[in-house]
């Protein structure tokens, strides 16, 4: 395992020296179900603060990740490839072989008050889940969430995750001293489609659920709809049934994305559709053939139903830009779209496709 290459952003090209050295690892394994078959490397990092390239179309330039692989096993994982740059397999070795920085909330403390932060938005969730299982055990979010108020440093959290709930005073006091933006990943309802392609995450409805339940609590909560996974989850009844339980569960925004398949992610995506869905294989070769996206025109058709359905339920979808704005303690203050976690190359009031790259 190559430890000397695990930089702070290796998806992104950047050739920074190590975040740690081959001695600040400590590789271990837990005796319980939650965590049967998955090993953790624990490593004390160097760095924590993530610069995003300026060539990237992310409405940010900062991120936080705590964790490296993710158990949510999502077949379609795009950050796949970055376990690739630590001789790891990037199928079931991301799955199962998670990078832990347990100094994280400690070294994000000490570098936000270097005289040289200027305290810009930091997102979090957009490599991998912060709020995955491994999280439950190593509670690193809570002294993350608490160094960001502290400094009332505006921020941003994308999740499939459950967890997020646990944390929900520290967001609510966030709320009242800085922008919080909140997003939940669910691009479809379909419980047959969710066990085979996200096999370790929450079951949409109980992602819906922290959708309701941040909103009760005065945190508004915006959902990605993504992956919309073509010829399996883009029907219109099925898009229609997805929309309406997000309206349903008071989501603030809804912003359609379709499935992408990078390098890494791309090869065992298709080796699970070759075992499960065979018969698709030669359509989907076909609709990817130019890349990692499928073409404008799809994207185009499945935005315009998402959007036009979302109109129908009386929710929008988020501005590329918005402020990413959540103020529990103004009542009277109506929330802004909390999608802040989207990192849109396009407006996505119109009919333009939203290409965002995340988990």
């Amino acid at each position: 395992m190559r430890w000397e290459n695990l930089t702070d952003e290796p998806e992104h090209g950047r050739a920074d020296a190590a975040l740690f050295g081959a001695d600040a690892v400590r590789t271990r394994t837990f005796d319980t179900p939650e965590f049967a078959g998955i090993t953790f490397h624990e490593v004390r990092a160097r760095s924590i603060l993530n610069r995003v390239p300026g060539a990237s179309r992310m409405p940010f330039e900062w991120t936080v990740n705590p964790y490296r692989g993710c158990t949510h096993a999502c077949v379609y994982c795009f950050a796949r490839k970055t376990h690739s740059y630590l001789d790891l397999d990037t199928g079931l070795g991301f799955d199962t072989q998670i990078v832990v920085k347990v100094n994280a909330p400690e070294l994000l403390r000490r570098q936000l008050a270097s005289r040289r932060w200027q305290g810009d938005h930091v997102a979090m969730g957009t490599n991998v889940d912060c709020y995955q299982r491994a999280e439950g055990r190593y509670r690193l979010m809570p002294g993350i969430i608490s160094a960001l108020t502290d400094h009332a440093n505006p921020f941003s959290i994308l999740t499939k995750g459950t967890l997020i709930l646990r944390d929900l005073d520290l967001l609510a006091r966030a709320a009242r001293v800085t922008d919080v933006g909140i997003s939940v990943s669910v691009g479809f309802t379909d419980s047959e489609l969710w066990r085979t392609v996200e096999p370790g995450t929450p079951a949409p409805e109980r992602r819906l659920d922290v959708v309701r339940t941040l909103g009760e609590h005065g945190i508004g909560c915006g959902v990605l709809m993504a992956p919309v996974i073509p010829f399996l989850g883009d029907r219109p009844a099925q898009l229609r049934a997805t929309v309406r339980a997000i309206a349903a569960a008071g989501a603030t925004s809804v912003t359609p994305l379709v499935l992408h398949l990078r390098p890494g992610a791309r090869e065992w995506f298709m080796a699970w559709l070759g075992a499960h869905h065979p018969h698709l294989v030669r359509r989907y070769e076909r609709l990817y053939a130019e890349g990692a996206y499928a073409p404008k025109w799809y994207q185009r058709r499945i935005t315009r139903q998402v959007h036009e359905l979302a109109e129908e339920y009386g929710i929008g979808p988020t501005r590329a830009g918005a402020a990413r704005r959540t103020r529990a303690a103004q009542a009277t203050e109506p929330a802004a779209p909390a999608g802040g976690t989207e990192p849109s190359g396009a407006a996505s009031t119109g009919t333009e496709p939203t290409q965002l790259t995340l988990i």
